[in-house]
């Protein structure tokens, strides 16, 4: 069994970077789609960013010029670069790999940013 293993999270100050990677312990096939989603205590789970088989990327409005998604193909490997960090950007980060219409989809097992003030 496939799974995605994530790593680059950690406690920062407003205005400072991280970037997050997510790595698959093994070969998937067939990817059409991956991403990066956040929740933060309270709340729903949110799409931060995706970027398809294409190479064509989207972001939600509130991280639009401060982050920056990013694969490696070769190796699976999703990055999450994250600037100008805000209190509001605390949340749990995961991972998602999907197939075409998400027959499959693989997530990873979160990791901890924190924004401090």
């Amino acid at each position: 069994q496939v799974q995605l293993v994530e790593s680059g999270g950690g406690l920062v100050q407003a205005g400072q970077s991280l970037r997050l990677s997510c790595a698959p312990s093994g070969t998937i096939f067939n990817i059409n789609v991956m991403g990066w989603y956040r929740q933060a205590p309270g709340k729903q789970r949110e799409l931060v960013a995706s970027i398809t088989r294409g190479g064509t990327t989207s972001y939600v409005d509130s991280v639009k010029g401060r982050f920056t998604i990013s694969r490696d193909s070769a190796k699976n490997t999703l990055y999450l670069q994250m600037n100008s960090l805000k209190p509001e950007d605390t949340a749990v980060y995961y991972c998602n790999v999907a197939t075409i219409g998400r027959i499959r989809e693989w997530w990873g097992q979160g990791t901890q940013v924190t924004v401090s003030s």
